[in-house]
Formats: structure tokens, sequence, C-alpha cells
């Protein structure tokens, strides 16, 4: 027998505020008592949701369950800025530029964006939450600027289109004057995160799919061809199991100081009205991705996807204990609004509606996990900062891997490497951070 206690759960301070924005949802389906089930997956965001999706595609008739620590869109699906990207986006690289088979990695996120796309229609998601308007580079120096040439070549030699913004036009997307210029490219589909993880979890529901809410897994345990997981008020028992958890992955005892738990902060303002929304001008919707990988990213959105908007999101921060607390979020959200100040004076000093932290995990050598871990256990973790496009591949591949199919996902990720080991805790914490101060001030001078 197997037993594998899970040494943490979940822990995210502040508010999802993109599933805050958004009408409450109907009330919770509680576990209780003993459940069974063909497949089990473990977390509910954009990898479990993709694998409960590609099983019923696959297996249309098997008892699928889904198990969600927090409410659907309150986790690491609902905390994040929305960017479904298709081009290179390494982010510990300069200017994204990939390392390995960037033309095999464009096609493998297109292939995660046409999956969502035929999901929207399929569950009749709002479209407004899987919107592909593309994305700019922003550069606010000469130096930001050379980074965004630099990737335009990159993606030239790719065969990939990309139009470089003067400062007017970035003004007159933005109403922000912060920036020199701006690189766009039109493939990045701009999602509400937590409007798009919901219409998924509906539309699983509706095929048969049972999606169990605040029912984190306190243990996982084998005992012939069956694994179970235990919550605090039930079991799931199944002959397959599939982790979709992340960097929690380290929590079930898998790939113990492999993981690097980094978190980002983010914050949004209030609903603007109509008279800040003339003062601000610029358009409607736009998302903007830092030149410097290190740098700052700022979203608006309208109504459509949860009110007239901005947000703002920076400052990293390496947890190896997967823990941040309030305090950090304060702290973070007085430098936010200083960034959103600088960039948009005519709003300077509106308080901020939410703030919160999200999750991420990366490996050093830019690695997933998505493979076999056991007899009848999978994984689709480690997104390595991409939860969006990395999640809903790493969930399609674990799935697949569950029922015999064999794809390009499976032999893309099954490919490569296991994550490289890190530095013990405290040189890990120490040298980590030191590293991502000093880069996130470069990035502030870029």
């Amino acid at each position: 027998m197997t037993i594998r206690s899970v040494k943490t759960l979940p822990k995210l301070p502040g508010p999802a505020a993109w599933n805050a924005i958004l009408p409450p949802q109907p009330p919770s389906e509680p576990l209780s008592g003993p459940h069974k089930a063909d497949v089990m997956v473990i977390g509910g965001g954009f990898a479990g949701l993709s694998a409960a999706r590609r099983l019923k595609q696959l297996e249309p008739n098997a008892k699928v369950v889904v198990l969600e620590a927090t409410r659907i869109a309150d986790g690491s699906a609902g905390r994040n800025s929305g960017f479904m990207i298709d081009l290179p986006h390494e982010l510990t690289s300069d200017d994204y530029a990939g390392a390995g088979d960037d033309r095999a990695m464009i096609a493998l996120n297109r292939q995660a964006q046409a999956f969502g796309r035929t999901a929207v229609e399929e569950y009749n998601i709002d479209p407004n939450y899987f919107d592909q308007v593309g994305k700019v580079n922003g550069a606010v120096s000469a130096a930001a600027h050379a980074h965004n040439e630099t990737y335009a070549r990159h993606l030239a030699t790719l065969g990939e289109t990309s139009e470089m913004l003067d400062h007017q036009e970035m003004h007159d997307l933005t109403g922000s004057k912060h920036y020199q210029s701006g690189l766009y490219t039109a493939g990045t589909v701009m999602l509400q995160p937590a409007g798009y993880i919901r219409g998924l979890a509906h539309g699983l529901r509706n095929q048969g799919v049972a999606v169990f809410e605040n029912a984190p897994v306190t243990q996982l345990s084998r005992e012939g061809a069956s694994w179970t997981a235990k919550t605090p008020n039930g079991s799931v028992s199944a002959e397959r199991a599939i982790l979709t958890v992340n960097g929690h992955l380290e929590s079930f005892g898998f790939e113990s100081g492999r993981l690097m738990q980094l978190f980002l902060f983010a914050v949004m303002t209030p609903e603007l009205d109509t008279e800040t929304c003339a003062r601000l001008g610029g358009k409607s919707r736009w998302g903007i991705t830092p030149s410097d990988p290190m740098g700052t990213t700022m979203r608006r959105i309208d109504t459509g996807q949860g009110g007239n908007r901005i947000i703002t999101r920076t400052c990293a921060v390496v947890a190896p204990n997967a823990r941040i607390c309030a305090s950090q979020v304060a702290r973070a959200g007085k430098m936010m609004q200083r960034k959103f100040d600088a960039r948009f004076p005519q709003l300077a000093g509106i308080k901020m509606a939410h703030a919160w932290a999200g999750h991420l995990c990366l490996s050093l050598n830019g690695v997933s996990v998505m493979r076999k871990l056991d007899t009848g256990l999978y994984s689709g973790c480690v997104q390595n900062g991409l939860g969006t496009a990395r999640g809903t591949l790493t969930g399609i591949g674990a799935a697949e891997l569950a029922c015999g199919v064999q794809s390009n996902i499976t032999e893309h990720f099954g490919a490569e490497a296991a994550p490289k080991r890190l530095p013990p805790g405290p040189l890990q914490r120490i040298g980590a951070n030191a590293l991502i101060k000093y880069k996130e001030w470069r990035a502030s001078n870029d």
C-alpha cells in the first residue's frame, strides 16, 4: 500500500479579483462520504479542467471527478493576468526568446488556444472571456525598445509578424505617455480567466463531470489497483488519478527540492466611471507585457469582462515554503500604486479595490512535469509562469497519458528532462530573491 500525506494546502492571500468582479457563483457542490470514479483529477484550474475535458473527449462514458481545494477560479486560475500567449515567452530570458525549438512551442501554444476556443463554442462561454485581440510588449526607455527590436528580429526568423508602435500610438492605445514604444503581436488571447474557468467547469458539469469545490486533498493512497484521495469531508477512489496542482506537486512528495515556488502580486482599480474613463483616454481593452520579463504587466478591461478597470502586476518573490503573508501583499501594493501613478498621472491616487498574490511554479531548466508518476497516477504540473497555455497543454497531455493515447503534446513533454535540483532552501530564497530584485531594478530602468 502506498500512502502520500499532503504536506501543505494551497493558501493565497487577497481575493481572486477576476472572480470577485463577476456575478456570484451558484452554491458549491459539497463532497461528503466515499465516491468512486473511473478517473479523478486533483486540481480545478486550467490544467485540471482541460484534463477533464480531454478525458470526456477520449472516453465519453467515463465517470470523471474533479477535486478543487477552493471555489472554482478562487485559486491561481483566477489570479493570473489572463494572457494566453502563442509566441515564445521565456521568462528567464532578457527578451522572451526561447532557448529550444520555438516553432514547435508556437504550434503547441496555438493548439492550446484552439482547444480553449472550441470549449468556448461548445460550452457557450461568453466570448468576452476569450478575446483574441493580441498584446503589446511595452518599452519605457531606449534599452527596453532595443529588447523589442531584438525580439522582433527573432520573430521574423520564425516567420512571425509583429508591428512596432511609436510613442503616440502607445498613448492612443493606453492613454499613458509613459511608454516610448511597443511591439504588437496579434496572436495572444486575452482572457477573463475566472470567467473562462467558470465556463469550463459549468460545461463539464453539463457533460456529467462531478466538480467538487472546497475539497482539498489531504492524503493520496494506493491499495491494489485503486487510488483514493481523502478530503476533510469525504473521499474519491479511482483506478486512474491525475495531479494538476502545479507547484503543489511537491506537497504530494514529488520533485522535492526541484521546483521554484514563485509569487507575483497584482492590484486592480475599482470600476472607473464615465468621467474617469474620459480623463484616462485610450482604448477600452488592451494588454501590455513588459519588454523585459521582470518589468510590469498592465491590462485594461471593460464592462464585458467585469467593468472598466486597470490591472497592474509585478513584484516577484520566491518562497520555498509556498507561503506568502498579507503584509507582503500590502508592501507590493504600495509599489504597484507608484507604478500605476507613474503611468497614469491623470488618475494618480486612485485607491485600488483589490490586491492579491498569485502562485507560479518554475523549474531551473524550464521543463514541466507531464508524465506518469506511478501505476495509474499521472501529472500535468509545473507551468513555468505560463499557466493559461502551458496549463492547458499539460492537462491535455496528462489526460492522454491516462487514456493510453500518444500525441504531439505527450511526445513534446515526455521528451523533456527532469527538473534540475535547486540550491538548499535558505540559499535558494536569499539568492533567488536577490537576483529577482536586481532584475526588477534593471527592468525599472529599462
